[in-house]
């Protein structure tokens, strides 16, 4: 496979096709690092959030009955991380080598895989203010905490996710070059390629970085400020806030300091040379697949800490083949003997934040 620097770069948000930034296409070569690691991490990505997913939507749908903003917004987020997970098999096999799934796979994927990663987002940005309005303002949230109120949230949430998407959804489809199909999300003329390039970027970094982060980091600072300063509030939930928000930062702000730089390499802002453009795309490529483990582990981080979920989840094992095994039979009974030994504000934070 040729690997100068006209082949694609391997990130899904940089899946395009030509590096129109470097004036050096037969010279600079990027080597083949993203044929080996992206497709093992994205394979990763993919067994351990596709079935824990599965299991959030088992548990909410089955188990749960869904009553509030919270339940509303667990199961989209969910659904909205499967849809980023989906696309990772597709990525993973044309990280290494040409595109070979079709015109109307390569736009079906694409499209999946931006509006999954702005509902993701979105509705991380949703749960938080919820849980902000309900801890810090609990008497004004109370009302406005329903199921109904959720669902046409979450409707919200996923149209500004669409709509979030463009112009990129505009430009999908297959692109041949030299002896390989390229699945581009970009222009093929150079000038609009860059622009365009640039311009989702920027957008990237606005809505899904800086704006979230500024509205998580503020939620979660006056949570916190709420529970120190209440006496029966417990550590448990303290330490989940900083794991939520310290997890949150971490997977993100790396990517989109990379995809700034990318910006300013596009722009001319700094200078073009070949080993900064293979760093910066080396950057691109680990950091992005760090940000995609962030599918991952919410899960983990919204629901399975989660006390009323655990309870739901050993209700729901009670009726499968499970029951029968000597050790889930103790954990279950553990489980299931548990519901009152805690206290309800921890209940409702391990269970939504």
């Amino acid at each position: 496979m040729n690997n100068s620097s006209s082949i694609k770069e391997g990130t899904a948000l940089n899946l395009t096709d030509y590096d129109y930034t470097n004036e050096f296409p037969a010279v600079c070569e990027y080597g083949t690092h993203a044929s080996w690691f992206l497709p093992v991490l994205y394979s990763l990505f993919f067994v351990v959030g596709f079935p824990s997913n599965m299991l959030v939507l088992w548990v909410m749908l089955k188990g749960v009955q869904l009553k509030t903003m919270t339940d509303v917004s667990l199961v989209n987020l969910a659904i909205a991380d499967l849809l980023l997970i989906l696309t990772l098999p597709f990525l993973a096999h044309y990280a290494r080598d040409t595109w070979v799934f079709g015109n109307t796979m390569c736009t079906l994927v694409l499209s999946v895989y931006y509006i999954g990663f702005y509902a993701g987002i979105f509705f991380i940005v949703l749960m938080t203010t919820e849980r902000y309005l309900a801890i810090v303002h609990s008497l004004f949230a109370m009302r406005f905490r329903t199921k109904s109120l959720g669902s046409l949230a979450s409707m919200i949430v996923w149209i500004v996710a669409v709509a979030a998407s463009f112009p990129e959804l505009l430009y999908l489809g297959v692109e041949p070059f030299e002896k390989e199909l390229l699945c581009s999300a970009y222009p093929k003329n150079k000038e609009s390629h860059n622009n365009v390039r640039s311009a989702a970027f920027i957008k990237m970094n606005v809505l899904g970085m800086l704006i979230p982060l500024i509205i998580v980091g503020f939620c979660y600072a006056m949570v916190l400020r709420k529970l120190q300063s209440c006496p029966t509030s417990k550590k448990r939930a303290i330490r989940l806030v900083v794991v939520v928000m310290v997890v949150f930062f971490c997977c993100w702000i790396p990517y989109n300091i990379a995809a700034f730089l990318k910006v300013l390499e596009l722009k001319g802002i700094i200078p073009q040379k070949c080993d900064l453009s293979k760093n910066i795309q080396l950057m691109l490529q680990v950091t992005e697949a760090v940000a995609y483990s962030h599918s991952c582990l919410n899960p983990f981080l919204y629901v399975f800490v989660g006390e009323k979920f655990k309870r739901q989840f050993a209700r729901l094992l009670l009726q499968t083949p499970c029951i029968h095994l000597q050790c889930m039979n103790r954990y279950l009974t553990r489980s299931a003997g548990s519901e009152h030994a805690q206290t309800r504000n921890v209940d409702k934070l391990s269970l939504a934040i």
